[in-house]
């Protein structure tokens, strides 16, 4: 077996161990309720979320569902509506499944039990501006802080504070009467704060309108004045205590990887289970650190997780942020170097394209060709020469990326 063919397989375990069939239905809650149950599901991960509450939850079950588009599931055997939108910025399906579901949410009466379904990129598929901030707006903002290459955190915490939704305000709406409420997560963020997962529509947390402002200052983002205003005037919602369950987490993706790789005979690495920073810059580094393996006797893989990002991309450049970080350790590796990689996303969407990830090996990899590449943000016809693109179409989950790097060591 190829190490390719090798570390595509722990790449779909990683997958399938963070998948909603798998982590969802023991963790619902059981029995029935006088009245209904309402699952409002929002994320990449929602469609697939929804579909299994609807055939594992008791009694009546209705509700809907947001998700990206090309990210469904077939929902019409059952109650509950689907809405695809765009992401990473929002479009009007995402304000109109912000405003239907604020709807829903307010027929929760104290015979009803909410099900709130939260996954990574539910921020742009959920949106409700805040009062005074058109959808327009926001997009423009939003399209912004994407492409300024900032963390993920800090876009979060700007977008809850352009928000009516987030920051626990669903909660809010559907508890106001005595529903009872819970709170499933998939988790996408660094850390699994569940606030922090879709900006916590269902979780209520801190709000800092100085920060907000910061972030948007230190990206270079002009706001006009009526939105400065909206910012600081937006408070947190009232928070209504519930059970929280995250039922997948970037490390439950890694641990089924290290599973299979151990039983295979590697010795296993970790390069940290919470990355963030500049992909290429992180790729570089485990560059340096590969290249101790292999200069000592063994078989060696390296495992990290988290979410790294492109500082800065060119508007013209294609390819995300684990091809980036795939080119950026190559470009540091010499060609003699036994080093193949593997860097994916384990939603199936590298950025805003269609590849999850890809796979390069060193011998392959000309650092002239890569650095090229870094240099103008277009990693994906880079990749895609190599024949190295890795596609698996939407996977329905979302637990951030997943990176592997295949050491051959000195030979004994």
């Amino acid at each position: 077996m190829t190490y390719r063919t090798m570390l595509t397989e722990y790449f779909a375990a990683a997958i399938a161990a963070a998948s909603p069939r798998h982590v969802l239905p023991a963790a619902l809650p059981r029995g029935l309720v006088k009245g209904k149950t309402l699952v409002l599901a929002y994320g990449k991960a929602a469609a697939e979320m929804a579909l299994v509450a609807a055939q594992t939850l008791e009694g009546p079950v209705t509700g809907l569902a947001v998700t990206r588009h090309g990210h469904g599931a077939d929902l019409s055997h059952t109650k509950i509506e689907l809405i695809e939108a765009r992401h990473p910025v929002p479009d009007d399906y995402s304000l109109q499944a912000a405003t239907k579901m604020l709807e829903l949410a307010a027929t929760a009466g104290p015979d009803d039990r909410v099900v709130f379904l939260a996954s990574g990129g539910g921020s742009a598929l959920l949106c409700a501006p805040a009062k005074g901030i058109t959808l327009v707006e926001k997009q423009a903002i939003t399209d912004a802080l994407v492409r300024s290459g900032v963390p993920i955190q800090d876009i979060n915490l700007v977008r809850r504070h352009l928000s009516r939704v987030k920051g626990g305000r669903l909660a809010a709406i559907a508890g106001a009467r005595g529903a009872e409420l819970h709170t499933f997560v998939i988790s996408d963020v660094a850390g699994d704060d569940p606030s922090l997962v879709a900006s916590g529509p269902s979780i209520a947390s801190p709000f800092d309108p100085k920060g907000a402002l910061s972030v948007l200052q230190g990206a270079g983002i002009d706001v006009p004045e009526h939105i400065h205003a909206a910012i600081l005037a937006n408070r947190s919602a009232i928070a209504i205590e519930h059970p929280v369950h995250t039922v997948a987490t970037n490390g439950d993706a890694l641990r089924a990887i290290e599973r299979l790789a151990l039983a295979d005979g590697w010795q296993v690495i970790d390069a940290g289970k919470a990355l963030t920073g500049d992909a290429a810059t992180c790729g570089k580094a485990h560059a340096i650190q590969a290249q101790v393996y292999a200069r000592t006797p063994g078989r060696y893989l390296m495992i990290s997780g988290g979410e790294l990002t492109v500082s800065k991309a060119r508007k013209d450049g294609q390819g995300g942020p684990n091809l980036e970080y795939l080119v950026g350790l190559m470009s540091a590796l010499p060609r003699h170097a036994k080093i193949e990689a593997l860097a994916g996303d384990t939603d199936g969407i590298d950025g805003t394209h269609d590849n999850a990830g890809g796979y390069l090996q060193a011998s392959c990899v000309q650092q002239s060709d890569a650095l090229h590449a870094l240099a103008t943000n277009n990693t994906y016809p880079f990749v895609q020469r190599l024949g190295g693109l890795i596609m698996t179409g939407p996977t329905r989950t979302n637990v951030n990326d997943v990176r592997l790097i295949a050491i051959e060591g000195a030979s004994t």
